[in-house]
């Protein structure tokens, strides 16, 4: 493996909203997490929200009882999450913001604001030894704030980027959110942060993102469950492996696998 590797997280939260939409036991989230893994994923992501609209208290258990790559368990910061976080363990928790009435999270968390929120909640996580992570808007000032709380690694929101580029593709708004997205990225590391990305991207957007050299990880899952309707999610996380290496080849300057 290179090591320019850029990382793909596969986030199967839908896997389970497509289950719970008649009940029982199928489609599996844990049997897409072992599909990926096989497909060339590094992690699997899974947000427990506050209503249980996808995944579920058990998927959380089996996940990370049953599949070989690490967890990030998307959370909210609230005390009946951080409980779950602090029961399970996963190798990660990503604190993303949640509001129940959205659709899907929309925006990043607000660091700034929420400094003395969020202070305690990382604290806790990283003496359990669970990596955490803030997903946050491509803002310096964002940025300097999740320094300054502690965590190693930020999550930058990449919806704007791909709504710019599905909307006006090519357009001014599309190389100004990716322009942000750039420059976010390189300021996380000269401050010392991993930094991931992630939300919304497709096919048709992943290229640019994956190209940054200072991202060392995407995470996707809606467009890939969807997709899978058409092609099967093995294919579908197979190809989004291959755009991902091939534009950070290129970007790099290395000779495609």
């Amino acid at each position: 493996m290179s090591k320019n590797h850029l990382r793909l997280g596969v986030n199967i939260d839908h896997v389970a909203t497509i289950r719970n939409a008649r009940g029982g036991r199928h489609p599996d989230p844990v049997r897409a997490a072992r599909m990926a893994q096989q497909a060339g994923a590094d992690g699997i992501t899974a947000h427990l929200r506050e209503d249980r609209r996808h995944i579920a208290d058990s998927d959380i258990e089996r996940l990370v009882k049953d599949i070989e790559l690490p967890l990030n368990f998307e959370m909210a910061a609230t005390p009946e999450m951080l409980a779950i976080a602090l029961r399970h363990k996963p190798h990660a928790a990503c604190i993303v913001p949640e509001k129940r009435e959205e659709r899907t999270t929309e925006g990043g968390l607000d660091a700034v604001g929420q400094h003395n929120h969020l202070k305690s909640y990382v604290s806790e996580l990283s003496a359990a030894g669970i990596r955490v992570s803030l997903f946050i808007a491509a803002d310096s000032t964002q940025l300097d704030a999740a320094r300054h709380l502690g965590v190693p690694v930020v999550e930058l929101h990449t919806g704007a980027y791909c709504e710019a580029a599905i909307d006006h593709p090519g357009g001014v708004e599309e190389r100004r959110e990716l322009d942000r997205l750039v420059k976010a990225a390189a300021h996380a590391h000269r401050i010392g942060l991993e930094c991931h990305a992630g939300h919304g991207l497709t096919y048709d957007t992943v290229a640019p993102i994956a190209a940054i050299p200072t991202l060392v990880e995407l995470n996707i899952g809606h467009f890939l469950v969807g997709e899978a309707i058409f092609g099967g999610f093995d294919s579908t996380i197979r190809r989004m492996r291959a755009l991902m290496d091939k534009a950070r080849a290129d970007a790099s300057g290395e000779r495609s696998a």
